[in-house]
């Protein structure tokens, strides 16, 4: 089975950090993402996404991350039941991230500027490694038409 999950959006709110019963760390939070396509009046939908995450990724949430705060998550949807104050019955679903990255320059997220290109430390003890959007993205201002040939073909397949 397959069960993986990839937003990128804005943080709601401020994270909040809690303690389980048997003293775990878990943080949960609301992304809000933009859908691509704009209503019949020309705005934009957001859908809106609760996540919890645990542990270490719990910490480097809540100490670096705040309302509006743009972030990369990757994770796996998962549903719960519970009973709420009036005693019904009701169903959660939300994001479990494993893998927590900044997904906006360094002036958009708050804390220390110097953790800014690290990804937070997965829940099962392996962290990819990380790269740096802005600094991978190759630049194509430089150079001219003139650098490209062209392909005759001959309306035959090269294959």
């Amino acid at each position: 089975m397959l069960n993986v999950v990839a937003i990128m959006g804005r943080l709601v709110a401020d994270p909040t950090l809690r303690q389980t019963q048997t003293g775990r760390k878990v943080a949960s939070f609301r992304v809000a993402c933009d859908r691509s396509r704009r209503d019949a009046n020309g705005q934009m939908q957001a859908d809106f996404f609760d996540v919890v995450c645990w542990e270490a990724s719990a910490d480097f949430v809540c100490k670096y991350f705040q309302k509006g705060s743009l972030i990369a998550i990757d994770g796996r949807l998962q549903s719960r039941n519970y009973t709420d104050k009036n005693g019904n019955n009701r169903t959660a679903i939300e994001i479990v991230a494993t893998n927590i990255n900044f997904a906006g320059p360094k002036s958009t997220n708050s804390g220390n500027n110097n953790y800014n290109n690290y990804a937070a430390p997965a829940s099962n003890g392996y962290n990819a490694p990380h790269a740096n959007a802005m600094e991978a993205a190759p630049s194509y201002s430089a150079g001219s038409n003139d650098d490209f040939a062209v392909i005759e073909d001959n309306d035959d397949l090269p294959f």
